[in-house]
């Protein structure tokens, strides 16, 4: 996956869950992130169960996806949005300085809470301290408790992420989508000029289940099925996705549309995709296994030979301990070298769709 890809694929899932995207320059691209991308980002889970209870308006973060390190670096924008540092202080604090009249920020912070000033006298106060006009905008914690924090904690600042393969937020957006596109329903949209106003049209429903074949011994290989079946007459169609990946889908159903009523469940569907799958594997070249099967026997004797005489000329004391390093030694080559082939589901989904699929009549069903 080079970074042409990834990119893509990261502007795709800005995208599809509605961010906005407030700037895009060379190598990165900097946005306002949705609630519901900042809910699978940011890790906020206190704050968005706080705006869940009390009904508050969200206030989603940006954030800045670097693609390209050295441009973005070059393009001079790695410290945009952080704040002015106060002379003394560390990074993201502050240094409090007595305001004049002897009172300290928390001091007027603390008379408004108590009630003995007003809000525009702690917006004073905390400008008089910092030396920076914060803004004097309406805050959650104003509306809920009264007062807004007097110390610039650094919220203004941009965090950032570069995006390579294997990078934990590129990981991380991995796990989102999957979690997320794992099951889905689509409709097809129908075409307005071959439709007729006037009349249902029917859909007929088809359940894909994308599929990964893992080929393992000491080496490994990959493939992807996508496999479809329609739950009203039991046709397979292979390559389900490339076949229905050009047209138009809607999560909702469209107007003047009916679904057909199915004669398949699905877990006799899931039954018959499985079958299909096992019996299209038996038809490959299996000398892999074979070959795997070879080398496996050949590591066997090696450690055979070489515990074997370990056991042979050593001390009673020692045996038990040769005889544990032969066990796992045993596992441990078994794990790597015996061939075998694993199936797992990526995602699926139904799709109805109005216009049939044409597929190869199997002759064995």
């Amino acid at each position: 996956m080079n970074q042409a890809s990834i990119e893509q694929f990261v502007m795709r899932y800005l995208e599809t869950t509605g961010c906005h995207i407030a700037e895009r320059g060379e190598g990165h691209v900097t946005v306002k992130l949705s609630p519901e991308a900042d809910k699978d980002l940011m890790n906020r889970a206190y704050y968005w169960g706080f705006v869940e209870r009390t009904g508050a308006a969200p206030e989603p973060m940006s954030f800045t996806f670097v693609f390209d390190q050295e441009a973005w670096s070059n393009s001079g924008q790695t410290g945009a949005g952080q704040p002015p540092r106060q002379p003394g202080s560390a990074a993201g604090t502050s240094t409090l300085a007595p305001a004049p009249g002897g009172n300290s920020s928390s001091d007027v912070a603390g008379s408004v809470l108590k009630g003995n000033a007003s809000p525009s006298a702690a917006a004073a106060g905390e400008a008089s301290t910092t030396g920076v006009a914060l803004p004097t905008a309406d805050s959650i914690l104003g509306r809920y408790f009264g007062a807004t924090p007097t110390v610039y904690s650094g919220y203004g600042r941009i965090p950032n992420d570069v995006m390579t393969f294997g990078s934990r937020r590129l990981e991380q957006l991995f796990g989102v989508v999957q979690t997320r596109g794992r099951f889905i329903r689509m409709f097809e949209q129908p075409d307005p000029a071959r439709q007729n106003p006037y009349a249902s049209l029917g859909y007929s429903t088809w359940l894909c289940v994308n599929y990964k074949l893992e080929f393992v011994c000491d080496m490994k290989r990959d493939e992807l099925h996508s496999l479809g079946i329609n739950l009203a007459t039991g046709m397979i169609a292979e390559g389900f996705f490339e076949r229905i990946k050009r047209r138009s889908l809607t999560p909702q159903i469209p107007p003047n549309v009916h679904l057909e009523p199915t004669s398949i469940r699905l877990e006799q569907a899931v039954a018959i995709l499985e079958n299909h799958l096992e019996t299209m594997v038996k038809t490959y070249d299996h000398t892999w296994s074979e070959e795997a099967w070879k080398r496996l026997k050949e590591e066997w004797s090696r450690i055979d030979d070489y515990y074997g005489e370990l056991l042979q000329y050593a001390e009673p004391a020692q045996k038990k301990e040769i005889e544990e390093q032969y066990r796992s030694r045993e596992q441990e080559i078994d794990w790597q070298y015996r061939p075998r082939i694993l199936v797992s589901v990526t995602n699926c989904g139904f799709f109805h769709l109005g216009q049939g699929i044409r597929t190869a009549i199997d002759a064995s069903r």
